[in-house]
C-alpha cells in the first residue's frame, strides 16, 4: 500500500514553489493506513487476485480521511501543530496552503476511484458509498456537530450519533466497499458496515482516551486538544471512557466469531492491534 500511494501521489506541476510538495506531504508522513486494511483485508478474504486492483479504492479511502485530517488541524478547527509526527501543513506552510490541500485530497480520491480498474456498475457504487459516508450526511456532519456544540454539552446518545458520522461511517463505508469489490451479497455486506459502525466508536472512545494518557510526542500528533469539545472522556470520565471501550472491545470480539473463517482469519490480525489500544498505557 506504501508504494502504491508513493507511485500514485498528485501531481499538479507548476511555478508555484511548494504546492505540489504540500498536497503529498501529509499522505508521506505515513499513518496507520487503518481504514485501507479493513478494505483490503474484506478483499484478500475472498479474491486474493483483486487486491491490487483494489488499492485503487483504499488509496480513496485514504485520501478522503487524510483531508479530513488536514482539515480538522486548522487554526479554525482544533489548531494542531503535529500529525502523524509531522508538522502540519498550517505550521509548515501557511492556512490557506492547508485548506487547499484538503480540498484537493478530497477531489482527488474520486478522480483515483473513477480510474480504478473495476466495472462502470462497480466503481458507481464505490464511488456512491464513499461520497455518502465522508460527505454531507456522514464525517462533515459529525464535524458540523463538533464544531458547533463545541463548549456545549452533549448526552451520551448526542455524542455517539456525533461520532457515528464523523469517524465511524468512514470505517464502516471501508467494509462496505471491499464487500462490493468482490461482490458479497447484500445481507454480508450490511453485516461488514455495522460491525465498521461498532469499530468505528470504539475507535473514537480511544481516541478520546489516548488524548488525555498520552504525549503529543507519543501518540504522533497534538494531544490535549479536546478540553472544551464532547468526548467520552468529559461525559463519562476516564474510568468510564475505558469500561466504555472495554464493552465495545468485547462486543466486537464476539461480532468477528460470526464472520466465516475466512474472513475472520484476515480481519483478527488487524483488529487484534487496534481493539484494546486504550490500554497501551
Amino acid at each position: 500500500m506504501e508504494d502504491f500511494i508513493k507511485k500514485n501521489l498528485i501531481k499538479a506541476p507548476s511555478f508555484h514553489p511548494y504546492y505540489e510538495k504540500a498536497l503529498n506531504e501529509m499522505l508521506l508522513a505515513g499513518g496507520k493506513r487503518f481504514r485501507p486494511k479493513l478494505l483490503l483485508s474484506v478483499v484478500k478474504a475472498y479474491e486474493p487476485l483483486l487486491v491490487e486492483n483494489a488499492k485503487y479504492a483504499a488509496y480513496a479511502i485514504e485520501l478522503i480521511h487524510t483531508y479530513s485530517l488536514i482539515h480538522d488541524d486548522l487554526p479554525t478547527m482544533d489548531n494542531a501543530d503535529l500529525r502523524r509526527g509531522h508538522p502540519t501543513l498550517h505550521v509548515t506552510y501557511d492556512e490557506i496552503t492547508a485548506l487547499l490541500a484538503g480540498d484537493a485530497l478530497n477531489t482527488y480520491a474520486f478522480e483515483v476511484l473513477s480510474k480504478s480498474p473495476f466495472s462502470s456498475d462497480v466503481k458507481i457504487e464505490l464511488i456512491k458509498i464513499l461520497s455518502e459516508n465522508a460527505g454531507a450526511g456522514g464525517m462533515v456532519l459529525g464535524q458540523a456537530i463538533d464544531c458547533y456544540f463545541e463548549n456545549k454539552k452533549l448526552n451520551l446518545d448526542e455524542l455517539k450519533f456525533l461520532h457515528l458520522n464523523k469517524t465511524a461511517k468512514l470505517i464502516a463505508a471501508s467494509l462496505q466497499m471491499g464487500a462490493v469489490i468482490v461482490n458479497l451479497d447484500k445481507k454480508l455486506q450490511e453485516k461488514l458496515y455495522n460491525f465498521g459502525i461498532d469499530l468505528g466508536i470504539l475507535f473514537q472512545v480511544q481516541d478520546d482516551i489516548l488524548d488525555v494518557t498520552m504525549s503529543s510526542e507519543e501518540a504522533g500528533k497534538t494531544t490535549g486538544v479536546d478540553e472544551n469539545k464532547n468526548t467520552f472522556v468529559t461525559l463519562l470520565g476516564l474510568d468510564g471512557a475505558l469500561k466504555e471501550a472495554d464493552v465495545l472491545a468485547q462486543r466486537l470480539k464476539n461480532e468477528i466469531s460470526g464472520f466465516d473463517e475466512k474472513l475472520r482469519k484476515e480481519l483478527e490480525p488487524i483488529l487484534e492491534k487496534y481493539l484494546y489500544r486504550h490500554k497501551e498505557k
